[in-house]
């Protein structure tokens, strides 16, 4: 069974034993998490009822995903900024897909 789940502003296709990688989340690694807001559940090719479905994760680590460069330039005014960024992101591994 697979679930389409929203989390962070983006969406993620799950089912479980998958490894994904969302924003930071609230929780230390081990802790279990339900992820409750699914728009989407299906067995195969065919598409099911998503109310009362519920998504269970594992949280494998907190940790920065890639650094990002941010380049400002204005072209004759010698003026160049550069500047990175590392998002916090939350390792999970997806252990259940099912009904509440």
């Amino acid at each position: 069974m697979f679930a389409v789940v929203r989390t962070g502003g983006k969406q993620y296709r799950v089912a479980a034993g998958d490894k994904i990688a969302v924003e930071k989340l609230a929780g230390e690694a081990g802790d279990t998490i339900t992820l409750g807001d699914v728009l989407l559940a299906g067995e195969g090719g065919e598409i099911k009822d998503a109310k009362g479905v519920v998504v269970s994760a594992e949280i494998i680590a907190q940790a920065k995903s890639e650094k990002v460069i941010v380049f400002k330039k204005r072209r004759r005014h010698n003026y160049r900024r550069r500047n990175g960024h590392r998002q916090q992101m939350t390792l999970l591994r997806i252990t259940a897909v099912g009904a509440a």
